[in-house]
């Protein structure tokens, strides 16, 4: 079996953490795996199948001889790095969002549009995490009638913020069980107990920079250029796995029924769906794993043609490592 130099760029944080463990869960073809970070955390060892790698600061030279790059970093470190991971002839499948929707990167969910990968110029895009777990979860919806407009919540657990997310919402509920302040720093209001209705900076009519990818990503990803959706997203005070309330809208009418199978058919999905037995998706069921939960299926009680659902789905993974290692199997395919 061929094997491949793949490198991590951000190989310290916690989607390089994940992308290492599931390198390992699907047996992907490593001959040589380099973990990058920065000078700080240069010459530490971590783990890989057993065996001490150790890690190496990021710079241009280190991309030499490989053959993948999976990005975990931020988006200047990866406009930084872009330029001498092409040029060194490894494809640079970057988690970040710098270039999601530069209309020369493909931007790719493998259940949706893996053919998009064959136009790559070195350098391919994995989507927002909330926007890789509700096109896995709709996108089969577009072969009964395309979407025409979406609306959407999306309830994103604190570890999308990273790793400092989790910790800060267990110190707040334990400072205020003991009656302790507590000021937070991750965040910009207490999450115990709380929502925030704000992920990401204002952009464009109120909407956040977080809202709109829905839309803008999701245009490109199911090559629906006229899609419209509406957005609205929220930090929730759930420690990991994304969940999303959904309406669909078509131009004809569409059945229950129809979704259901759909969906009970779609890569990538599971169809989680009995309100009488309390079977709908949850954060704690699709927590450490790659599928996504659909359910709650029902009419839009206000279009005709409208259909609701809630998706579940594991953001570190599926929403983020998992989906850039499918990236690269479909690579070495």
């Amino acid at each position: 079996m061929k094997t491949y130099t793949v490198a991590i760029l951000g190989a310290t944080g916690a989607v390089g953490q994940e992308m290492i463990k599931i390198l390992q869960e699907r047996d992907f073809p490593v001959g040589k795996l380099i973990p990058l970070a920065s000078a700080r955390s240069a010459g530490k060892t971590l783990k890989f199948r057993g065996e001490d790698v150790t890690i190496q600061e990021a710079c241009d030279e280190a991309f030499q001889g490989v053959d993948i790059v999976l990005g975990a970093a931020e988006n200047d470190i990866a406009k930084r790095f872009a330029p001498a991971i092409v040029a060194a002839g490894a494809v640079f499948v970057d988690n970040s969002s710098a270039f999601r929707l530069d209309p020369k990167v493909p931007l790719i969910v493998p259940e949706v549009n893996p053919e998009d990968v064959a136009w790559h110029n070195g350098i391919i895009s994995n989507p927002n995490c909330s926007t890789i777990i509700t096109i896995t979860a709709v996108n089969a919806l577009n072969s009964i009638a395309p979407i025409r407009t979406m609306t959407a919540s999306t309830y994103q657990a604190v570890s999308g913020a990273g790793a400092g997310g989790p910790v800060e919402l267990m110190n707040e509920v334990e400072a205020l069980r003991e009656g302790r302040r507590y000021e937070p720093k991750v965040f910009s209001h207490q999450i115990a107990y709380n929502l925030i209705p704000q992920i990401g900076g204002e952009q464009v009519d109120g909407y956040t920079s977080e809202e709109m990818k829905m839309q803008n990503e999701g245009r490109k990803i199911m090559h629906l250029p006229d899609l419209k959706v509406t957005c609205t997203c929220v930090r929730v005070p759930v420690v990991r796995s994304h969940s999303i309330s959904v309406s669909c809208h078509f131009d004809v009418p569409v059945t229950v029924e129809q979704v259901r199978q759909a969906i009970a058919n779609a890569p990538g999905c599971k169809l989680v769906d009995d309100l009488s037995k309390k079977m709908y998706p949850m954060p704690l069921d699709t927590s450490d794993q790659d599928i996504v939960f659909v359910g709650r299926i029902r009419p839009d009680l206000t279009d005709d043609c409208g259909i609701a659902l809630w998706c579940c789905g594991d953001q570190v993974r599926k929403g983020a490592a998992t989906n850039a290692i499918q990236i690269a199997e479909l690579l070495v395919k």
